[in-house]
Parts: structure tokens; C-alpha cells; sequence
């Protein structure tokens, strides 16, 4: 059975720091492209991060670009999103996501696989 297992969220205040993990097991993602999105409450989700199999691309939305960076392990199947300089409108629900080779990984649509999701909260 296919899992995502994301880890590392909570609840931190403005300016502080966290760092996501997505554990993957039941397939080897190193060939694939992973993804983090972000689901406020009444919002629908989104693409946050992303990352290709080889890791030599990556895109970000305009809200994090330059506060989070996604990379990976591929020997450990895991995958990480940094992030820095938090605010309270990072505030959500965290995914992890892996879209197959071939699929389009800028997209929603493009990805397969999910986690539950990991809270992060961000106080003012």
C-alpha cells in the first residue's frame, strides 16, 4: 500500500521557522515528481512547492518564493519543505503529493498520491 506520511507541522508564531518531511512507502518515488500544497480553511488547495525526480527544477508559488525551499532524499524516499519566515497567512493544512513521470507537476490534477496533511498554524 502506497503512503504519504507528512510530519513537522504545528503551531509557531510570526517569523519562526519549520521544516516538513513526507515519508513515502509502498513505492519508490525517486523517479517521480513530488509536490507541497497548502489548504486554508475555506480555500481550496494549493500548489506550493514543488520539485522534479532528478531535483535539478523546482517551482514555488509567488507567496513563498524565497522564504521555502522543497528538496529531497531520494535514498530515503523522503521529502522535505523548509520554511522560513513564516506568517500567519501560511496557516493551513500541509500536503504531500507525487505526481508520476509524465504527468504534469504544476498542476493539481497532475498528482496521484497524497498524504493526510500536517497543520501548521501561524500566530501574529
Amino acid at each position: 500500500q502506497v503512503q504519504l506520511a507528512e510530519s513537522g507541522g504545528g503551531l509557531v508564531q510570526a517569523g519562526d521557522s519549520l521544516r516538513l518531511s513526507c515519508a513515502a512507502s509502498g513505492r519508490n518515488f525517486s523517479g517521480d515528481n513530488m509536490g507541497w500544497f497548502r489548504q486554508a480553511s475555506g480555500k481550496e488547495r494549493e500548489l506550493i512547492a514543488a520539485i522534479r525526480w532528478h531535483a535539478a527544477y523546482t517551482l514555488y508559488a509567488d507567496s513563498v518564493k524565497g522564504r521555502f525551499t522543497i528538496s529531497r532524499d531520494n535514498a530515503e524516499n523522503t521529502v522535505f519543505l523548509q520554511m522560513n519566515s513564516l506568517k500567519p497567512e501560511d496557516t493551513g493544512v500541509y500536503y504531500c503529493a507525487a505526481a508520476l513521470r509524465g504527468s504534469r507537476w504544476d498542476v493539481y490534477l497532475g498528482y496521484e498520491y497524497w498524504g493526510q496533511g500536517t497543520q501548521v498554524t501561524v500566530s501574529s
